[in-house]
């Protein structure tokens, strides 16, 4: 029965797809069910099979490795922030120093890796390999992958040229895409908070997505001659000198940890000044998580949770759209991680850190009309910013199909 709704949950899931599409007699429903298989597979393999499962535990281990080592540096100059396990001398360790400060090593490795042209080689094949396999255009299969490793705002910056050369509605895809999106420099931090096998296991799982979703909510025909990469933006200039670049790195990874901590900051305190403000109508079950529980509560209930249960996920869901994935996890975390109350179920757990691993929310709405005003043309500005709506409706059914393929293999 449990295993039925999952099914029936992706099937909810592309029926919304479908029923806001822009075009839905065009819709290449032969692509879209390759897809949904590979990610079927996929979802089996790294969360229903041993070997799967072992994979993606040691990816897991070795990113938890690199922040342990990331926190030999924070105890150099901050030994008070860093707990006795990793030989600082504080008790515990608070969300900045857990989560946020190894960003500075993180960052720059993966900067590093661009740098020598590793990860610009693994994006390539890797795209290559989806667009050959599921029939999308050259450029948005490419898209998918580099967008998961580099972020969103990242990606549209170095894809200028591409996306001047292509049309509004193509660009429009590539918007829809992006809020989906997760820079791999953050996982690190995410994995200090939630399981760290579901967390990897959502960013194959949001690529493939990412794909199928606005296959269907904007599906674009484009001839062999408009199937052409451009390339990135690229300076005529020598290549910058290697510990220039890295300097700019580590202060670009400082920048990043600003905006995350005053971002939280900021959120949760307007969302607790929206439920005092609530509250004042004397209404006790109005509340912003409440309101959004009910939003998302009809996905959860197919995901496989009673009646209660359902609504409690939904509202953490829906807190993140509203918030952001950081404010959620830092509310759930010890829970999560101790599997207390609702996640002593292994299917809660893996189904709620899927759902969080990604960008999807209103702020990120803002990020992405904002990188293309500095790109692209007015005009098609102006059409990616008539579609807010159906940009946050990307990420939500992303999200929710992911999760969704996660927890159909775990209970």
């Amino acid at each position: 029965m449990l295993v039925v709704l999952n099914i029936l949950g992706i099937l909810f899931c592309l029926a919304v797809a479908f029923l806001f599409s822009a075009d839905r007699k065009h819709v290449d429903w032969r692509s879209v069910g390759i897809v949904l298989l590979l990610e079927i597979f996929l979802a089996w393999f790294l969360v229903g099979f041993p070997v799967g499962r072992m994979i993606v535990k040691a990816m897991a281990d070795g990113f938890n490795w690199l922040v342990e080592i990331a926190y030999d540096g924070i105890k150099f100059a901050l030994p008070d922030f860093v707990s006795k396990q990793f030989g600082g001398t504080a008790d515990s360790m608070n969300f900045l120093t857990s989560a946020l400060l190894p960003i500075l090593l993180v960052v720059p490795l993966f900067d590093i890796l661009t740098y020598i042209g590793i990860l610009p080689w693994i994006i390539k094949w890797i795209g290559k390999f989806l667009s050959f396999i599921t029939g999308q255009p050259k450029f948005e299969a490419f898209f998918s992958v580099e967008m998961m490793f580099l972020g969103n705002t990242e990606v549209l910056a170095v894809s200028k040229q591409q996306l001047q050369h292509m049309s509004k509605e193509r660009n429009l895809t590539l918007a829809l895409m992006s809020m989906s999106c997760v820079t791999a420099s953050i996982l690190g931090s995410y994995m200090q908070m939630m399981p760290g096998q579901f967390v990897l296991t959502a960013v194959p799982l949001n690529i493939l997505g990412a794909i199928i979703i606005t296959s269907i909510l904007n599906p674009v025909k484009i001839t062999p001659e408009e199937d052409q990469i451009y390339g990135v933006q690229q300076t005529e200039d020598k290549k910058e000198p290697f510990f220039s670049f890295l300097g700019d790195s580590i202060l670009g990874a400082g920048r990043l940890i600003l905006i995350i901590l005053f971002t939280v900051i900021s959120f949760v305190a307007l969302a607790s000044l929206i439920d005092h403000l609530l509250a004042l109508t004397t209404l006790k079950w109005l509340s912003l998580e409440n309101i959004m529980g009910i939003f998302m509560y009809p996905f959860t209930l197919l995901m496989g949770f009673d009646f209660g249960k359902a609504f409690e996920l939904a509202r953490f869901m829906g807190t993140k759209l509203v918030t952001n994935e950081f404010v959620v996890m830092g509310e759930v975390s010890k829970q999560v991680m101790h599997h207390q109350g609702i996640f002593a179920s292994a299917h809660a757990r893996a189904v709620l850190t899927v759902f969080l691993t990604s960008f999807a929310n209103f702020g990120t709405l803002g990020m992405i009309i904002g990188a293309f005003k500095g790109l692209v043309q007015k005009e098609k500005v102006d059409y990616i910013s008539g579609q807010v709506p159906r940009m946050l409706l990307s990420g939500i059914l992303v999200s929710a199909l992911s999760a969704t393929l996660a927890g159909l293999f775990i209970w």
